[in-house]
């Protein structure tokens, strides 16, 4: 099952991002969060037609009131606003990010057939690596637990504690890959070990700790023969590949990378392999064919890969790859998409989608979703009104029409009006969802 994150009303290109070279170009150009709203319910929508079942995380309140009053500026909203542009207005874009919006960051899960225990757990990420996106985690947590309640199915930990040492960054760091039949195996992906690079004063750019990753494993109650620890390569990183899902996604039992996705490719294919056994299949692709920098600029490995419902008599699974609009108009990258296709694999056709404003933020369909594998059971046990479907589809775009602007630049959220607008806009949608009281503002 796939959680899409609803765009938030304050989405906007403040370039807050080191090493998203997207989010860097675009800093200070005029976003349209109405456009970005509809583009990601346009692609729910067209994910749920594939046959996938599809539900909706909703965006986290901006600017945090929370986070402006803990960093010393007291008052009204309008008053806290006030004072941080005052101080500095890049406190402001910080506290203002709607970068919630990419559910890839917002979790890591193992589904009950995984896991000792039988149920289904959710690590939320503590996204520390990053301020703004540090402020997340408890949201996230509270949005998670009023959606898997029932705790004989669920568990939802609270995110891992401390500082850089356990920086987790989410499903963008792990894919989850498996036999019909058969046994998963969990591929978590690091960029940096914590502990080596505090004995020896360097300081990567990798966001991923190899601590974090082994923390996320052990709470997931995982069997450690079914995990795998790959280590990001670091010319990717360099190159823009800030997340192991820019450069690589799999899906059951197929997998395509860049071969700057991994510090040492071969291996995490033979280990791989070795464990998923006959039937696991691969796509690689060098810098000859597909540079890296475009591989950066297009996000096609930044695709959802989705398994379509098997078709009676064959019961034969094949999966569509849903890729953004740019890795059509960018020749290498549709060049290889198209390969990848006529290759030997389960791949049967690739679906373009425009999430134009999430793209220029650094961030594509694959960042939008959370993968939650979920049985039938489970599925009639989540709490709220959060299954797309038809009636919810509409509800969600006049919602998003009523609410959001459809013109938004960095100065704008000093506004005070923009925060009054949130609150409304976010109040209804949790009546909407029927989640409760999930913001501070709401208790």
């Amino acid at each position: 099952m796939s959680f899409d994150g609803i765009v938030g009303p304050t989405h906007n290109f403040a370039g807050l991002s080191p090493g998203n070279l997207a989010s860097l170009e675009s800093d200070g150009s005029v976003s349209n969060p109405r456009a970005a709203a509809l583009q990601g319910i346009a692609k729910m929508r067209a994910v749920a037609a594939l046959g996938v079942r599809q539900a909706v995380l909703p965006p986290q309140m901006r600017p945090s009131l929370e986070a402006l009053h803990a960093l010393g500026f007291s008052g009204s909203p309008e008053q806290a606003i006030a004072a941080a542009v005052a101080a500095d207005a890049r406190i402001l874009r910080l506290v203002s990010s709607a970068s919630a919006m990419w559910a890839a960051n917002a979790a890591t899960v193992a589904p009950a057939s995984d896991t000792r225990d039988g149920r289904t757990h959710l690590v939320p990420a503590n996204l520390r690596h990053m301020f703004h996106r540090s402020l997340e985690a408890h949201t996230t947590r509270d949005v998670l637990r009023a959606i898997f309640a029932d705790e004989s199915r669920f568990v939802v930990h609270e995110p891992l504690p401390g500082g850089e040492h356990f920086a987790d960054e989410g499903a963008a760091n792990h894919t989850r890959l498996w036999m019909p039949g058969g046994e998963a195996v969990h591929v978590f992906a690091w960029g940096r070990e914590a502990f080596a690079a505090a004995s020896t004063g360097r300081k990567p750019p990798a966001r991923q700790t190899l601590e974090a990753s082994r923390a996320v494993a052990r709470l997931l109650e995982l069997d450690p023969e079914r995990t795998v620890f790959a280590e990001q390569h670091p010319d990717g990183i360099a190159a823009g590949a800030f997340h192991t899902d820019v450069v690589a996604v799999g899906n059951e039992s197929f997998l395509m990378a860049h071969a700057l996705a991994f510090a040492d490719g071969d291996r995490v294919e033979r280990e791989l392999g070795a464990r998923l056994g006959d039937g696991f299949r691969t796509v690689w692709v060098g810098e000859g064919e597909l540079p890296i920098a475009d591989a950066v600029r297009a996000y096609p490995f930044n695709s959802q890969i989705v398994s379509l419902p098997a078709a009676p008599p064959s019961r034969e699974r094949r999966m569509v790859i849903v890729a953004p609009v740019e890795s059509r108009d960018t020749p290498t990258a549709r060049r290889f998409l198209e390969r990848v296709v006529e290759a030997e694999n389960p791949i049967d056709r690739i679906e373009y989608l425009d999430v134009r404003e999430s793209m220029k933020n650094g961030g594509g369909p694959a960042c939008l979703r959370q993968r939650v594998p979920l049985s039938e059971a489970d599925i009639a046990s989540l709490s709220g009104r959060v299954l797309f479907d038809g009636e919810l589809d509409k509800g969600l775009t006049a919602w998003a029409e009523r609410h959001y602007r459809d013109r938004l630049v960095p100065a704008d959220l000093a506004d005070p009006r923009l925060y009054r607008e949130g609150m409304q806009a976010l109040d209804e949608l949790t009546g909407l969802l029927r989640l409760g009281s999930v913001y501070e503002f709401q208790r």
